[in-house]
């Protein structure tokens, strides 16, 4: 199931084969929005590592209860032209820099939650500001 431009609904699945639940699909759905203007700022596919993680599935990657993955609400990725500082540098000079929606249409742009790990970034989507 496409879901952007280029985003399809199988880059998000949980990797343990379980079936994504309807409320999950919605809130994958939100997050590849937001993962389709990244990519489209940037002109660079984007590789999604992760996206929903059943309960099960989280719990044996050691993976904490509180995870935005089993909302269906966060990704980790990579951007192979980007390391994960230039990554979080670009996500966040898009959430504050007013000039650039004259550069690419951002309106409604959100990320809530941005995470910077050795090799790849969490993005999520939830409503309060998180930064790790």
């Amino acid at each position: 199931m496409k879901l952007t431009k280029n985003f399809i609904k199988s880059e998000f699945e949980c990797k343990c084969g379980c079936v994504m639940p309807k409320d999950v699909l919605e809130n994958i759905k939100l997050l590849a929005k937001q993962l389709q203007i990244i990519r489209d700022y940037v002109g660079q596919p984007i590789s999604v590592n992760s996206g929903f993680r059943c309960k099960s599935h989280n719990s044996r990657i050691g993976s904490n209860d509180s995870s935005q993955h089993i909302l269906g609400k966060a990704s980790d990725v990579t951007i192979k032209s980007f390391t994960p500082n230039e990554v979080a540098n670009i996500v966040e000079n898009m959430l504050t820099n007013e000039m650039l929606t004259s550069v690419i249409p951002i309106a409604g742009f959100h990320i809530g939650g941005l995470g910077i790990y050795k090799t790849f970034n969490h993005i999520d989507i939830r409503e309060s500001k998180a930064r790790w």
